[in-house]
């Protein structure tokens, strides 16, 4: 099988893309936004973003919407917040003065198509120094449901640091390190907030929701009890301590487009102790809303930060 390591080459634009036939259209279509660079001024739209939060969930994203613009004194009583991407039903976005609101599905299919599309719109906007942080739900490995987890490195199921695809038939390898400086200021603000314990460790990104990640309770399984407890000891052992769908194609694409980027993950139950959530509604919906608190907090402090130096 043939591999390779493709790095982060340099890139003179503020959001890097690295695909030399772009400069050959005449309009770029993104899509799965039901944008485009002919049809809608992107840089009128999308130019003073400066932080993008992405999740699973278009319910989710449109209250983060809610909630980041009642943080930062932006809430408009009328306001519906609109979904930019109306014209398609694959992803919602909302924006909410320098912050930009995307779900992205489920898996890494669905993240990558997006995360495309996002790059290409920020960097037809001539965005600059953009943070994206990913806020979502994943199983802990060893940790008290409702943990949030920032995520140090995503590692795939053998517990290595990257992210493989398939191009023109061969193995590309990339990296999946992401800012550990923004890690450790998200660390820090979970500290000033003292609401819920946060942790920095590793999360695993799998391809599959069941087999993919040891649960027993799928259509199919073909291993015992305690061969899923000796593979999440294992991955405990390696450092992980989350387990979801998506960081690793994140911290992959987000790195080669020179994005300051983080993954934020609440966990809903400890995989070591079962593979069902049986917590009630009213528990779970507490714990999704706890990523975008802590995301939330660090938004308003950053801005809050530069108003000063300003």
């Amino acid at each position: 099988m043939d591999s390779k390591d493709e790095g982060s080459a340099p890139c003179s634009s503020p959001v890097c893309v690295h695909n030399p036939h772009l400069d050959a259209l005449k309009e770029d279509i993104l899509y799965h936004f039901s944008l485009g660079t002919e049809t809608h001024s992107l840089q009128d739209m999308f130019g003073d973003v400066k932080f993008v939060c992405v999740g699973g969930s278009p319910w989710r994203m449109k209250a983060f919407t809610e909630y980041i613009a009642a943080e930062l004194g932006m809430e408009d009583p009328k306001s519906e917040y609109p979904n930019i991407c109306a014209g398609t039903d694959r992803y919602a976005m909302y924006k909410v003065g320098p912050v930009l609101s995307v779900s992205h599905g489920m898996g890494i299919p669905s993240i990558a198509i997006m995360l495309h599309e996002l790059i290409k719109l920020l960097y037809h906007a001539k965005c600059t120094d953009v943070t994206i942080i990913r806020i979502g739900t994943s199983g802990g490995v060893g940790l008290e449901p409702g943990t949030v987890v920032v995520t140090k490195q995503s590692v795939d199921p053998t517990f290595q640091p990257r992210f493989e695809q398939v191009i023109l038939g061969k193995t590309v390898v990339r990296n999946t390190d992401l800012d550990q400086s923004l890690a450790e200021d998200l660390l820090q603000c979970s500290k000033e907030l003292n609401q819920f314990k946060t942790v920095v460790g590793n999360t695993m990104c799998t391809l599959d929701f069941y087999e993919g990640q040891a649960r027993l309770d799928g259509a199919f399984c073909s291993y015992t009890e305690e061969d899923k407890q000796d593979y999440l000891n294992k991955a405990q052992e390696a450092g992980v301590c989350n387990i979801e769908m998506e960081s690793s194609v994140f911290a992959a694409m987000c790195k080669l487009s020179g994005l300051r980027a983080a993954v934020v993950c609440v966990t809903l139950l400890d995989r070591l102790k079962g593979d069902q959530l049986r917590s009630s509604h009213e528990v779970l919906h507490s714990y999704q809303q706890r990523p975008q608190i802590l995301v939330g907090y660090y938004i308003k402090k950053q801005l809050n930060a530069k108003a000063k130096d300003s």
